[in-house]
Formats: C-alpha cells, sequence, structure tokens
C-alpha cells in the first residue's frame, strides 16, 4: 500500500515538473496531453507507452486524441527536446551568475545533477531511453543533445587547463561522470551540491 501511494506520489510530481515545462502551449487541453505523456514516457519509457496509454490517461481516444499529436515518435521528440532546452536554459542561467570559468562551470555542474537526481525529473529518464526510440526520431534528438553539451564545450574552452591536457576527453570524462552519479546516489552524508563541487574539484587538481 504504502509503496503504491509513494509511487501514485511520483507520477503527480512528474506532471507538475511537466506542466510547467509545458506552460507555453496553445491550449489547456494540449497540456495535458503533453503532460501526461511525459509523465508515462519517463515511468515507463518509449517502448512501454502507447497512444493509448496516453489517451486513456487524458480521457481522449481516437481521433479526438490525434487533434493534439501527430504519432507517438513525434510526440517523444517534441517533450525531449523541450524539457532538455529547459534543462539547457537553467543551466545557462546559473552559469550567468558567475565570471570565473572555474565557478562558471561549477554552477553548470551544480544544475546539471540537481536535475538529474531530481525524483520528479523527466529530462533524464528521457535522455537515457535514446536506443529505444526508431533511428530517424533518434538522429534528430542527438542534434538537440550536441546543442546542448555545446554549453560545456562552451565552458571548458575557457577553462586554464594544461596545454597537454586533450578538451574533448576531458569534457566526455566529466559527462559520463555526470551522467552516472544517479547509479550509486543515495541521499546521505553528501548532497547533490556536495556531489557536483566535489567532481569539479576534482577535476581541477593539476589543471594547470
Amino acid at each position: 500500500m504504502a509503496r503504491k501511494a509513494a509511487a501514485k506520489g511520483e507520477v503527480m510530481q512528474r506532471h507538475e515538473v511537466a506542466s510547467e515545462i509545458f506552460k507555453g502551449e496553445l491550449s489547456p487541453r494540449h497540456r495535458e496531453v503533453l503532460e501526461a505523456a511525459a509523465a508515462l514516457f519517463a515511468e515507463r519509457g518509449y517502448a512501454g507507452t502507447s497512444v493509448r496509454d496516453i489517451g486513456e490517461r487524458v480521457g481522449l481516444l481516437g481521433g479526438s486524441l490525434y487533434h493534439y499529436i501527430k504519432s507517438k515518435e513525434a510526440l517523444f521528440v517534441k517533450i525531449h527536446n523541450t524539457a532538455l532546452e529547459v534543462s539547457g536554459a537553467r543551466i545557462r542561467a546559473a552559469v550567468e551568475a558567475q565570471s570565473d570559468p572555474w565557478a562558471r562551470l561549477e554552477a553548470a555542474c551544480v544544475t546539471m545533477l540537481g536535475i538529474q537526481l531530481d525524483p520528479r525529473s523527466i529530462t533524464m529518464p528521457l535522455m537515457r531511453d535514446l536506443q529505444s526510440v526508431p533511428p530517424e526520431a533518434r538522429a534528430e534528438l542527438i542534434v538537440n543533445r550536441d546543442a546542448f553539451e555545446k554549453i560545456f564545450v562552451d565552458l571548458i574552452a575557457d577553462l586554464p587547463l594544461d596545454p597537454a591536457i586533450d578538451r574533448n576527453l576531458y569534457r566526455l570524462l566529466l559527462f559520463t561522470l555526470l551522467n552516472n552519479v544517479s547509479q550509486w546516489y543515495r541521499e546521505g552524508r553528501l548532497t547533490p551540491e556536495d556531489i557536483a563541487r566535489q567532481i569539479v574539484l576534482i577535476f581541477r587538481q593539476n589543471a594547470r
């Protein structure tokens, strides 16, 4: 019973996050469809979610639902890209508040890890589901991911690193570490912000 209540609470929280992400959509009904689809994709993955599942959650079936969506594939792409754009905007805003190159990288890492480790997040479950998406849609998603990673490409380009350090490899290692924190993180001694700061501190050692 407690487990079901917790799961229901997590679903409601994801709907709230999705509602904030899609607040600029044209109509309340369209937002409702996007919110429901985002929560379902985050819960069950692309392959485990059907158009019928989305329709049932919002009380729309058949032609009425297709008034708001073109296809499951197109819907996933829209939700993935919108969530990624919102996450990117949050990171840029945090970075712009800093001037020192290391402080800017730390602000980006703190914000990114906060997004990744938020149990309400829809961004990270969608990003992890890349291999389930049809190839033609996957190519479009990768373009948007590359645009997101450009934030970190620019931040690392400004760091005073030893010339012997390959900045592309440096970025890939940093991203790999950040993306895998969710695999082992448990609430306890260190907060997500503490972990992000420690990661940057480690990556800063002997940088110059």
